[in-house]
């Protein structure tokens, strides 16, 4: 069982979208756009790039951009462990960034302490 009907939300959020291009096109195509400029310099292939769009969706906490590159992904062939490798890349970064940004935290609590 999965956590989530994630093909129903995919189609949902596609819907959601698409109704948001009706109010707002021109964020909706410059959306669209910046999405396509990567392609266009053809340095990465398609599923590498899925793989960095999913291991930025982790980070950022989006589940829409989840289900759409994970979707995504599978079509341009990456493996369930090429997933996963990608994700433990993202979740090292991430706590790597907890660890730097600690340091800001005690730094802040050191100055708090000069007041």
């Amino acid at each position: 069982m999965h956590m989530m009907d994630w093909n129903t939300y995919r189609q949902q959020l596609a819907a959601g979208v698409s109704g948001l291009g009706k109010l707002s096109p021109d964020t909706v195509r410059g959306y669209a756009q910046l999405g396509q400029a990567g392609a266009k310099t053809n340095h990465l292939d398609a599923k590498t790039r899925e793989l960095i769009a999913l291991g930025v969706a982790i980070s950022l906490r989006c589940d829409g951009c989840i289900t759409v590159h994970a979707n995504e992904a599978r079509k341009h062939g990456a493996t369930k462990e090429e997933i996963a490798e990608a994700l433990g890349v993202a979740i090292s970064v991430n706590a790597g960034a907890a660890l730097v940004y600690s340091t800001r935290a005690l730094d802040a609590f050191d100055a708090a302490g000069e007041t």
